[in-house]
């Protein structure tokens, strides 16, 4: 465990708590919080609560803030574009759209020019992507993955599979039929022959009983899936997995669409998470990490691809002005030494935590790629049985003691600092982490 001293703060303190009240009466009980944490302003990787009181953010607004919080180049974009004009809307055109989908063009995973269409979140660009695919194949099903998670708007719901009560009480659209996720530290299917690995066992799955029990080949458009799976637990397939999906897309006309709204911007060391496996897509999704805050999302596609005709789809904020500049700053910034820093520091927190998990019972297993960070938490390694109530103990002691983290799938912990954050602040926050298993961990007789 650290050595580092490592005070409880006074949270929530009392400005805090009176504006917890303030947000009980009117604000949707439909959110679900994390932690009671106000924030009244951040400054790259560290963020400050109405009291006083500091943290060190491991959450970067759930992979949002990859650039940190106010960072100067992209407050600067922000408050000049500002001063010329706020919004036209997507009726017209402005050279920051048109700037942001060439350089989004230019980092696209797959060797075809690519075509963008921009929206305001990761869910719109979710809907975008399977009215595309819908479109282009004149197909109507899909394959989604248990543990998916794609956005709450009903198009996007019907894919998202990682808690039930995401999906309890509304009917979806459109036909998905989902099947296992690779998991390689907790298989949902059942053992395969010793030559075969997790990734194989699912493609096999697919191709052997899903098409030819429910779902024919024929009748699919698209194939949508994270390169790693965020809500569902930060789980990183095998290295066989993604090249055997693009050959079983490329067999049957199926398109290959990758959500990269968590996974994407630098945020595992490289544009976009599936080009460690070095397979092209034929959509991409993103959001999140690209405008550093601002809600910005899309979708980047072959453009043999994007071959709706104009109106076919479209939105009144597609393009914003504010939203685009921000982008620009934001890729500018990560492609001179942020995306570097994430696969760098990512490296440095991957080994801190696997020598951690060395000497912690409950740190069942330690995976991710760059600054996306998972650990499962467990109470018995050799059952590698679930531990979702110590998980969350860790992330309120972590929250009591001035680190930012939050829970995934049924009993991981991600980890994801802006793409920006130094070894000293990622110190200084694995030791509250430490600090907090360590504590849990006695409080739960491990």
């Amino acid at each position: 465990m650290s050595t580092i001293s490592i005070e409880r703060l006074n949270v929530p303190g009392p400005k805090a708590q009176a504006l917890l009240a303030r947000d009980k009466k009117v604000v949707s009980h439909a959110y679900g919080r994390v932690a009671d944490f106000v924030m009244d302003h951040g400054r790259g990787s560290e963020v400050f609560d109405v009291d006083g009181n500091r943290f060190i953010d491991f959450v970067a607004g759930i992979a949002v803030n990859s650039t940190g919080h106010s960072h100067p180049q992209v407050v600067q974009a922000i408050q000049a574009q500002a001063e010329q004009f706020l919004h036209i809307s997507s009726d017209y055109y402005h050279e920051a759209w048109v700037a942001l989908s060439e350089k989004l063009a230019s980092i696209a995973p797959f060797d075809e020019d690519a075509g963008v269409f921009l929206g305001n979140s990761g869910t719109e660009a979710v809907e975008a992507a399977i009215k595309l695919a819908h479109y282009h194949t004149g197909r109507d099903r899909f394959i989604g993955f248990f543990g998916g998670f794609h956005g709450r708007t009903l198009g996007s719901l019907a894919f998202t599979a990682s808690k039930a009560v995401q999906r309890e009480g509304f009917t979806t659209i459109p036909s998905v039929t989902h099947i296992p996720y690779p998991n390689i530290y907790r298989p949902i299917l059942a053992a395969a022959p010793e030559d075969e690995d997790a990734g194989d066992t699912v493609v096999n799955f697919l191709e052997n009983v899903v098409f030819k029990s429910v779902a024919p080949p024929e009748d699919i458009a698209g194939i949508l899936v994270e390169p790693i799976q965020g809500e569902g637990g930060y789980i990183v397939p095998p290295a066989s997995f993604f090249p055997r999906l693009r050959e079983v897309c490329d067999q049957y006309g199926i398109l290959l669409i990758v959500d990269e709204v968590q996974t994407g911007v630098a945020r595992t060391g490289k544009w976009w998470a599936i080009e460690h496996w070095g397979v092209e897509p034929d959509i991409v999704c993103t959001a999140k990490g690209i405008a550093s805050g601002v809600p910005l999302g899309g979708i980047i596609a072959k453009q043999s691809v994007m071959s709706w005709p104009a109106g076919a789809h479209g939105n009144t904020y597609g393009g914003n002005p504010l939203a685009c500049v921000a982008a620009l700053a934001t890729l500018d910034v990560l492609e001179n030494g942020g995306m570097e820093n994430a696969a760098t520091q990512g490296d440095y927190m991957m080994a801190r935590l696997k020598e951690m998990a060395a000497r912690h019972p409950s740190m069942g297993d330690v995976r991710g790629k760059g600054l996306m960070l998972g650990v499962e938490f467990v109470s018995n390694k050799d059952y590698r049985t679930p531990a979702p109530e110590l998980r969350n103990r860790i992330v309120q002691t972590a929250f009591e003691h001035g680190l930012l983290i939050m829970g995934c799938g049924h009993s991981a912990m991600r980890i994801i600092p802006p793409l920006v954050i130094g070894p000293d602040l990622i110190n200084e926050g694995l030791g509250i982490f430490e600090y907090a298993v360590t504590l849990a961990e006695a409080e739960f007789g491990l």
